[in-house]
């Protein structure tokens, strides 16, 4: 006996929709790749492609992240691939692309870091450094930024000097090259004294 085709549509301004959607990130956050793919499935099922694309975005940036940051670009081909070919064929570029997500290691340290940010940025306004204005006020040749030598970049104070020692980005366990970079230059001295720093360099 054939068990009868169980119609798995649903309505898509329901709240088991969107139940739906929370758990298909869930599970790709979880690195449970057979969920992802449960989920997704239904999604499909629903024919939303636009809201699928727009939840893998969302997954790559918040999830994944900087852990793997080279699958943002591939998970912008595979909706791309499933747009062009259209449902039922563009089920294959989403598997896919949901199976690396799941696999993938994750990270959370770049949405961290702008949310510490904005914490700052909304409690207290702080001044630009003149140096770094477009248009500085009235400074001396030698306490200007130089756009020219790309040597002392490195080495100027970007940060006001009320959050000079404030550090936003901290790298996750999955950000080992990142993590290496942002220790090698936190060790070099920031100055906003930059006539000082060119003086330096002669």
């Amino acid at each position: 006996q054939v068990a009868p085709k169980i119609n798995m549509s649903f309505d898509k301004d329901g709240d088991h929709y969107y139940d739906t959607l929370s758990a298909f990130q869930k599970s790709i956050r979880g690195s449970d790749v057979d969920a992802a793919l449960y989920y997704l499935a239904k999604l499909i099922n629903a024919g939303d492609l636009l809201s699928i694309e727009r939840r893998l975005l969302v997954i790559a940036y918040e999830d994944i992240g900087l852990a793997n940051p080279a699958l943002t670009g591939r998970v912008l081909n595979a909706i791309e691939s499933a747009k062009r070919v259209g449902l039922p064929e563009g089920r294959i570029p989403l598997s896919a692309i949901v199976i690396e997500l799941a696999l993938s290691p994750k990270s959370k340290s770049a949405e961290l870091a702008i949310d510490k940010a904005l914490d700052v940025v909304n409690k207290t306004a702080y001044q630009t450094p003149d140096y770094l204005r477009l248009t500085p006020v009235s400074m001396d040749q030698e306490d200007k930024y130089d756009y020219g030598d790309s040597s002392l970049w490195h080495r100027i104070q970007y940060l006001p000097d009320e959050l000079k020692d404030m550090s936003f980005y901290v790298p996750g366990n999955n950000e080992k090259v990142l993590k290496e970079n942002n220790e090698k230059l936190k060790s070099i001295p920031r100055s906003n004294k930059l006539r000082e720093l060119k003086k330096r360099k002669r």
